[in-house]
């Protein structure tokens, strides 16, 4: 009995094993990735199925937040640069492809005449962000990752209490996986003054039907439709104060002007999704100021839109580079498209550097990353090392002209199954502005050489190798 049992199980096992198998080769996903999922089905026991149906189903096409609710939001806030604008301006010479393709793929208008301000680490972007909540007249809309239950995420709430006690409508999205550390204490004292906190995508135990793999990784704030911030920053001790990799180093970026609409229309797109409330009123969408002549556009990205708009955002404008590609990421896990397009810039003259922290805060993305260094050395690509605490950054610079600042880091994950938004920039002060903080940067990094690179100890290139192999997974 115990035997037929036993055999039973198996053949149940190995039933639901190619079942599973099945349905992963059918979505017809990178190549890598399917592999990977393979080997962990087949070299987990039980587990590897576990863990697919927990972390691995696709649920893309399923359009997690629908972008019809975008259009549902309102009447559209003011897109103050129609392409034919565009067009007629000569700094768009040479980058009008990649406005309209963003425009295509993520909807993202190119809002001009804005102010913009860079916030290069903890100190300046908490102070910045605490002076706009605490002069909020009307609402406040913030919307991060990470709340740690600590020292700065206090002074934050203690202020969002106040503003809520004054009148300001305070509406509060907070990442259900990534703030878990969040109390029921710090949530209700929130809840009790007034202010309107939601998670996003709170966990469900639902065997076979979980979407705790995709996570709202943005980082945005909206004061009374006026002032905006989004970058790579979290609501957490280690940019001021640091940790044991020392202080964070992250970038922000403050704006105000019609750009901030992009970021209000966000944020109501989430709020939609996390309360299922439409907000229409044209309140939150005031009239804009003109400021400097630049152009800017907010771009999202995630498991909600039909394509990878981030990504091919970046890969449009690495393509555009005639001089130099700066990047900065703190996880450098490319896709085959990433990679491919750094690696042909580099040899076609232009002078590509990636900067990256000397040690992140996952093992296995540092072996993952290790495992690309190689390739895009080879290709003449400059890599350095930061040293100075942990590198957190993501922001690019290319020419003098296109920044990217955000909350999206440099791997799959970010590119196919996070909810990201990135700032594109087309502006040379700023690009100037992001240049010098580059090469300031580069002063407390040490620059990585091939030669020195391959004499890395054979079994440490194994280990670095084995975790490329779950790279897409990570």
């Amino acid at each position: 009995m115990i035997r037929l049992l036993v055999i039973f199980i198996i053949v149940f096992y190995v039933y639901i094993l190619i079942s599973i198998i099945s349905v992963v080769l059918l979505e017809n996903r990178n190549p890598v990735k399917s592999f990977s999922w393979i080997l962990v089905l087949i070299l987990l026991p039980f587990f590897g199925i576990f863990f697919y149906l927990i972390l691995g189903q696709n649920y893309r096409k399923e359009k997690i937040i629908s972008k019809k609710s975008i259009h549902r939001i309102s009447e559209r806030p003011i897109e103050s640069h129609e392409l034919k604008l565009l067009e007629s301006h000569k700094i768009f010479k040479n980058h009008l492809n990649l406005v309209k393709l963003l425009y295509k793929n993520s909807e993202a208008t190119g809002y001009a005449f804005n102010k913009i301000e860079i916030l290069a680490d903890g100190n300046a972007t908490f102070k910045s962000m605490f002076e706009a909540i605490e002069n909020a007249k009307e609402h406040i809309h913030i919307e991060f990752f990470i709340f740690e239950d600590d020292k700065i995420s206090n002074q934050l709430r203690e202020l969002l209490i106040n503003k809520a006690r004054q009148g300001v409508r305070v509406r509060m999205i907070y990442d259900f996986l990534g703030s878990w550390v969040l109390s029921k204490r710090y949530l209700y004292s929130l809840q009790k003054a007034g202010v309107y906190a939601r998670p996003f995508l709170p966990f469900k135990l639902r065997f076979g039907r979980s979407k705790i793999n995709y996570r709202n990784h943005r980082k945005l704030l909206v004061v009374d439709g006026r002032i905006g911030y989004t970058g790579g920053l979290n609501v957490a001790d280690r940019y001021i104060y640091g940790n044991v990799l020392g202080q964070w180093r992250d970038t922000f970026v403050r704006f105000e002007g019609s750009v901030v609409h992009g970021l209000q229309q966000l944020f109501l797109n989430d709020w939609y999704f996390v309360e299922r409330k439409l907000i229409t009123d044209t309140r939150y969408f005031p009239e804009p100021q003109k400021y400097d002549d630049n152009v800017v556009q907010i771009v999202s990205s995630g498991p909600d839109t039909d394509w990878e708009a981030i990504m091919q955002g970046i890969l449009s404008a690495i393509m555009s580079a005639k001089k130099y590609i700066f990047i900065q990421t703190p996880y450098f896990v490319p896709t085959d498209a990433i990679l491919n397009t750094i690696q042909i810039a580099a040899l076609s003259g232009v002078d590509v550097r990636i900067m990256l922290p000397v040690k992140s805060d996952s093992r296995i993305s540092d072996s993952c990353t290790s495992s690309y260094l190689n390739e895009v050395l080879e290709a003449g690509v400059r890599v350095f090392r930061y040293g100075n605490g942990f590198l957190h950054s993501k922001a690019i610079v290319i020419d003098d002209f296109i920044s990217i600042v955000g909350s999206a880091n440099m791997d799959e994950r970010s590119f196919t199954s996070n909810f990201e938004v990135n700032a594109f920039i087309y502006d040379t002060d700023t690009a100037l502005q992001l240049k010098g903080l580059y090469l300031a940067d580069g002063e407390l990094c040490e620059e990585i050489f091939i030669d020195t690179w391959n004499k890395r100890k054979r079994r440490q290139k194994l280990k670095e190798s084995i975790a490329r192999l779950f790279s897409p997974l990570v």
